[in-house]
């Protein structure tokens, strides 16, 4: 437990913090799970929750609550599946 004052302050962000990052991550999870159970169903709107997950992914990039490189990899199994459900099609 921190006694400095500051350093009281600094824990007391850090918590802000965390509990906003862990949010954003599990929306991030929340909507590449939507698009990959979609694509599976060859569901009509798989198009837009294509385009709600990456635009999820790039925000958590943006902020660094994942890696670019994790990113982009996210996004291109993503853009991978969407392929391969409209070839089936």
């Amino acid at each position: 437990m921190p006694n400095v004052k500051s350093a009281i302050k600094r824990a007391r962000t850090a918590s802000r913090k965390r509990e906003a990052n862990k949010a954003k991550r599990s929306e991030m999870r929340t909507a590449i799970r939507k698009c990959r159970e979609a694509m599976l169903a060859n569901a009509e709107n798989k198009k837009e929750l294509l385009i709600a997950a990456i635009k999820k992914v790039d925000m958590a990039a943006s902020k660094k609550l994942i890696h670019k490189n994790t990113a982009s990899r996210r996004k291109s199994q993503l853009l991978k599946a969407y392929n391969a459900s409209q070839v089936s099609e």
